[in-house]
């Protein structure tokens, strides 16, 4: 199956939808079979549990910010 450009282009257009909701769908699915997941959540770490229990882990370093083709040298 071949795709012309116009159709290519909506179906990348949509990329972002997409990933959001298989994020949401890999998330309620870990839960559903009993798996905790951990999540960012106001600059923090949380493991969240199945029963909706949450456990702070650790506070997360702040966003760099970065231009596109800026290189970082990660230390």
């Amino acid at each position: 199956m071949s795709l012309n450009e116009k159709a290519i282009d909506y179906l990348e257009a949509h990329i972002p939808e997409l990933a959001e909701v298989a994020f949401k769908q890999a998330y309620w699915a870990a839960l559903a079979s009993g798996s905790s997941v951990l999540v960012s959540e106001n600059g923090s770490l949380v493991e969240v549990f199945p029963d909706g229990q949450r456990k702070f882990i650790k506070k997360l370093p702040s966003w760099t910010p970065v231009t596109r083709g800026q290189k970082l040298e990660i230390r």
